[in-house]
């Protein structure tokens, strides 16, 4: 059986393709889907070095373990940092100043392309608003 193309009316062609590829049949864009994260920050120094992301988190019942100051809870910014081949999760109380790391939250990363990658995972590990 090959795939089947869906139209915006629920009938089906005999296309080979995904079915909306996120686009109805009159062309328009779909409604878009909640996604997490996806009021992520994109910084960089414009040179192709210091990058990091931004995301507001959450975490569940036991927070997240920080070297400086141990557990903090709450509503929480996270921000992952790459530089010199490392990665350095960071988080702060929303809107505060201080900026702790994250325990265990830093890794080399050779290619700062995976940075997105790995902001995205961190995000999904720590944001739990249902606990």
């Amino acid at each position: 059986m090959g795939e089947q193309a869906v139209t915006d009316g629920g009938t089906t062609t005999g296309g080979t393709g995904p079915a909306t590829a996120g686009m109805t049949a009159d062309g328009t864009a779909a409604t878009p889907a909640a996604v997490p994260g996806a009021g992520m920050v994109a910084d960089s120094d414009g040179a192709g070095g210091a990058q990091s992301r931004t995301a507001d988190i959450v975490p569940g019942p036991g927070g997240v373990m920080t070297d400086e100051v141990g557990v903090v809870t709450g509503e929480l910014t996270l921000r992952t940092e790459y530089a010199d081949g490392r990665v350095t999760l960071r988080v702060q109380y929303k809107d505060a100043d201080e900026w702790y790391v994250v325990t265990g939250g830093t890794v080399g990363l050779a290619d700062p392309a995976g940075l997105d990658a790995v902001h995205g995972v961190a995000v999904a590990l720590l944001h739990r608003p249902e606990g």
